[in-house]
């Protein structure tokens, strides 16, 4: 009978299973390596490397790359992670669309699902994500099914605010308000069940599989209907006492015009998509991935104005609280969107002052649409086979 691969370290002792994940974790960091260079790094000796190399190929979870030749020596067989090795699943609850998607354990989604609305009740979405699970695993067959380690939720904390903005009707508003949508996925699926906020998430995603290899200390900002971010510290996630770290769309910065307000009301995408309204065009190429925002005219040119004004203000902030090396710049939205976008913040940083700050950059991140249901796809994975489990939430186990 075939012991589930997420499930096999419970039955080993609990070092055996910290240096499995030991390994995992720096192939993930590193990419493909050889036994002797898992050694140096980990610390481990060659003959513990040697036996958990082996089983972790034995499982599945490691597959061999060609061998590397021509230097003094034996050759070299590099080992990597086998995007077949398991899976897991992330669902995205936003206020203008759902996504759904399967990660492999090397970080690339497999298979995707998204489904634009109009800010659905709960038990409407409840039904989205069954019918998308099953559509999402049915390519898998058996074997590879047996490996989905589980599945991650990332939405907005408070859900149900925001009314006016959003349109929603009040009575789904209040629907959300006392429905938890995590005990109600558990239902409907064979796998467990974490959650975590969806710009934390978004935030994880950028760190484990975007420039979080390139940057230890960063402020990430994501730009969805409503913006959000995270922080990252020597390459770890901040949730902060109240678990509200990061929580940028909050921050005030000054208005174009005068006066003050709050991020959240100058750089959300829900603005640009009032301006649409208001010039009787239509805004629900917002909300599909892949999809250009050339209709959007005059309107995105006026949206990415007054945006870089309220990030630029909000980048200078957070350098000079954090003493940060970046400020990550991602969001909702296509890449020559985020290209315009970034590139107004820096222009407009620079007619920020900055004296006593010390220099950081402004970059686009990598990831995009993705970013959220990403995020939360990796929970399950960073619970069952890596060491920084708690990367993502600590609070998720």
């Amino acid at each position: 009978m075939e012991v589930p691969i997420a499930h096999r370290g419970t039955t080993q002792s609990g070092v055996r299973a910290y240096n499995e994940r030991l390994v995992l974790s720096m192939i993930r960091e590193n990419g493909a390596l050889p036994k002797a260079d898992i050694a140096r790094r980990t610390g481990l000796s060659a003959q513990t490397v040697s036996v958990i190399v082996r089983q972790l190929e034995a499982d599945d979870l490691l597959i061999r790359r060609d061998v590397i030749k021509g230097k003094v020596g034996q050759p070299l067989q590099p080992y990597a992670l086998n995007p077949e090795g398991a899976y897991s699943i992330g669902i995205k609850v936003g206020r203008r669309s759902g996504d759904i998607i399967l990660l492999g354990l090397d970080g690339e989604v497999k298979n995707a699902i998204r489904h634009p609305y109009h800010f659905p009740s709960p038990h409407e979405f409840v039904r989205f994500a069954k019918t998308s699970l099953d559509d999402l695993t049915m390519g898998l067959g058996p074997l590879l099914r047996k490996r989905v380690s589980g599945l991650g939720i990332a939405m907005p904390f408070d859900l149900w605010k925001w009314e006016e903005e959003t349109g929603a009707p009040p009575d789904v508003m209040k629907a959300w308000a006392g429905f938890d949508l995590a005990p109600a996925i558990a239902e409907i699926c064979d796998w467990p069940v974490q959650s975590c906020n969806d710009a934390t998430a978004a935030c994880a995603a950028e760190l484990l599989f975007g420039k979080g290899t390139t940057f230890r200390d960063f402020a990430y900002i994501y730009i969805g209907y409503f913006v959000g971010g995270g922080i990252v510290i020597d390459g770890r996630l901040q949730q902060g006492p109240n678990g509200n770290a990061g929580a940028i769309g909050s921050m005030p910065v000054p208005k174009i015009g005068g006066g003050h307000g709050q991020l959240i009301h100058t750089a959300s995408t829900y603005l640009l998509e009032q301006d649409i309204r208001t010039e009787n065009g239509d805004p629900s190429m917002l909300w599909y991935a892949g999809r250009s925002w050339g209709g959007a005219g005059k309107a995105l040119d006026r949206w990415i104005e007054t945006a870089a004004e309220g990030l630029a203000f909000a980048s200078a902030s957070l350098a000079s609280t954090l003493d940060c090396q970046a400020v990550i710049i991602d969001g909702a939205m296509p890449v020559d969107v985020r290209a315009r976008l970034v590139a107004e913040t820096q222009k407009r940083i620079a007619c920020v002052n900055l004296s006593g700050i010390s220099p950081f950059s402004v970059e686009e991140g990598t990831i995009g649409f993705d970013a959220r249901a990403m995020g939360a796809a990796s929970l399950p994975l960073f619970s069952n086979f890596m060491i920084d489990r708690d990367v993502l939430f600590k609070d998720a186990a």
